[in-house]
């Protein structure tokens, strides 16, 4: 059997080395200094370009943000945003893709892109994809013209496909754990009729409402096109 003394001894050191360890780790913490050099550049037309060069990999990584989320929506017409980010993969004026968005995908797999996709939050909207550094040229041009020339390709086959494919995917969040759960207490923190009192994917009734005339002046009154 252990000694009494050798069990309080063992335990005061113990003790000890629990008030030592936060301290220590708050100290590693504070010399830990992060520094990525990169260049700003604002153009012409306003939008903002930030480079940083890492020359380990032939790779680009190409990633655009729009200041613009569900914050800039209104009641009765939520989840257009996120719609909208669904449809900008259905091509634009110059790039003809389709409405379920696979020519998109395959136009951008052909050059090589990966990791290649669209989030949407309360406020901004991103779109990302790697690439081969030859490849950039082809990946600025589509992300250009879906920037530029997106309106005019938009018609009610496509939004009929997205807006089904949103749809679904707000049934499927639904049924998660706590998915209705969470939607409750974002309509609960927040003011009705305040830019945070509905979620990014909009309310279902809204979605069933859309139409292509809805479509397009929500797009003109969102600004999507700011950055």
């Amino acid at each position: 059997m252990m000694n009494p003394k050798t069990t309080i001894l063992i335990a005061a050191v113990f003790l000890s080395l629990l008030r030592l360890e936060p301290t220590n780790a708050a100290e590693s913490i504070q010399e830990v200094k992060i520094d990525i050099p990169f260049k700003k550049y604002v153009l012409t037309n306003g939008l903002t370009l930030i480079v940083h060069e890492d020359h380990k990999a032939p790779i680009v990584a190409v990633n655009l943000w729009y200041h613009v989320g569900s914050k800039n929506e209104k009641p009765g017409k939520t989840g257009f945003a996120h719609l909208f980010e669904h449809l900008m993969f259905t091509g634009s004026e110059h790039f003809k893709g389709g409405a379920d968005q696979r020519a998109f995908f395959e136009a951008m797999e052909r050059i090589g892109a990966t990791d290649l996709n669209g989030t949407t939050s309360e406020d901004r909207t991103d779109f990302f994809e790697n690439v081969p550094t030859n490849a950039l040229d082809v990946a600025l041009w589509i992300e250009s013209d879906r920037m530029g020339h997106f309106q005019g390709a938009i018609d009610q086959a496509r939004l009929d496909v997205q807006r089904g494919v949103v749809q679904n995917e707000k049934r499927q969040g639904e049924n998660q754990p706590y998915g209705v759960t969470e939607e409750l207490i974002v309509k609960g923190t927040a003011p009705v009729g305040h830019p945070y009192s509905w979620t990014v994917i909009g309310l279902m009734e809204d979605l069933n409402a859309a139409s292509l005339e809805d479509d397009l002046g929500i797009l003109s009154s969102l600004e999507f096109r700011r950055w």
